[in-house]
């Protein structure tokens, strides 16, 4: 018999000889024949798509285990840079039935409609009855979509699905051939409003197109509300968003003079209070534009700049300015901005990542130039999968 001690990145066990064991958690059992035996932290998966649809790797793991494995990913990443292990607050977990923002696919074949996930490792899709990660509202509408991409959707035409619960409800893009008609149109219309959709857009390969909108469309960050484009990017859910913001403002502390880079739509510049002034960087045209016009409504004091960070970085003399500087880069890292700020004599920065590799890659270049990372706040924000997402400090007297 042989014990399993932990879990590899990639979620498999791994017993104290180095064995990788599948579908199990640390506490299980292997025995010589290859036999699994459960132990106290194997749990009953709470989805029956669960080893068939590939959204979820870890369902059977409790939450003890599961939040050890979150740590583990990013004190793995650290090791893989040659650096010791950062000083780690507890890791929150979102609860199920919590997302906010879903990207599904929809294939028909002959009379039958297949919506869902793709299966594991594969491109052929789960038909799903259930879905414990979503918000009850975003899978709803997902029955919903069925009768409409039943009728419209063309035989052997794929669709995909992209929808966020916005503060009107549920905002819907559909990427797929649509006929140009009269019928078609009125269709859309009358779906939208009777299913109670905020907005339901069109993509045929030349851009959204809204085809319904009851009142404009926006989300709420920070107390104000904020335009939402097609393809914005959002956090996955509420719950994981107001983690972070708690985390980034105790980080940032009293300092005034805040840069928000890879701001988005603003989900950390609009939450500060009006005696911080802030500026905003963002590359996605859209997202700017909605930013600038929530923060001015609102009262904000944030300059938000149209700016490519990965193309045109902050230099030094435009860094020191700033009393504290946040970085939400995505899964990409930093590596072109982290240069100029590793320069830097003094001062603060809150690094946000959803990416330990990359975080760990930027940590090292911070460190190696004489800052100090005071600690790491792990945030799982997709329950049962892989994925973690971070906040760190970092120092420089």
């Amino acid at each position: 018999m042989k014990k399993i001690i932990r879990l590899a990145s990639k979620g498999d066990g791994v017993t104290e000889d180095g064995q990788f064991v599948p579908n199990s958690v640390p506490d299980d059992y292997i025995s010589d024949d290859g036999k699994l035996e459960f132990g106290a932290h194997h749990i009953e998966p709470v989805c029956r798509h669960f080893s068939v649809c590939g959204g979820c790797r870890l369902q059977y793991a409790d939450e003890e285990v599961y939040k050890n494995f979150l740590t583990d990913r990013i004190t793995e990443a650290f090791h893989q840079q040659a650096l010791p292990a950062p000083a780690l607050k507890t890791a929150h977990l979102s609860p199920p039935y919590s997302r906010r923002r879903v990207a599904l696919r929809a294939f028909k074949a002959g009379k039958k409609l297949t919506l869902g996930y793709n299966k594991t490792s594969s491109h052929q899709l789960v038909d799903i009855v259930e879905c414990p990660l979503l918000d009850k509202n975003l899978f709803k509408a997902a029955i919903d979509l069925r009768s409409f991409l039943q009728k419209w959707l063309a035989p052997r035409s794929l669709a995909q699905i992209e929808m966020t619960l916005a503060d009107q409800g549920i905002d819907c893009l559909l990427v797929m051939p649509f006929p140009e008609t009269l019928e078609a149109t009125e269709a859309i219309a009358a779906f939208a409003a009777e299913k109670g959709f905020a907005r339901l857009s069109i993509d045929q390969g030349y851009g959204v197109e809204t085809r319904w909108e009851s009142e404009r469309v926006t989300v709420t960050l920070g107390a104000v509300p904020v335009a939402l484009p097609a393809h914005a990017f959002l956090q996955a859910t509420k719950d994981g968003e107001q983690t972070l913001v708690h985390t980034v403002k105790e980080a940032v502390g009293a300092a005034r003079f805040v840069a928000d880079l890879f701001s988005g739509l603003g989900t950390f510049a609009l939450s500060f209070e009006k005696d911080k002034r802030v500026y905003a960087a963002e590359g996605m045209r859209d997202a700017v534009l909605a930013l600038k016009q929530a923060s001015s409504l609102a009262g904000k004091a944030v300059f938000v700049e149209h700016r490519d960070l990965f193309r045109r970085p902050l230099q030094k003399d435009e860094l020191v300015r700033f009393e504290c500087i946040i970085l939400d880069p995505p899964r990409a890292g930093a590596k072109e901005q982290i240069a100029n700020l590793a320069a830097l004599p003094n001062g603060r920065i809150v690094y946000v990542s959803c990416n330990p590799a990359t975080f760990a890659r930027d940590a090292k270049t911070l460190l190696e130039a004489g800052w100090v990372l005071h600690w790491v706040k792990p945030v799982g924000q997709f329950p049962w999968s892989l994925h973690v997402e971070m906040v760190g400090l970092f120092t420089k007297m």
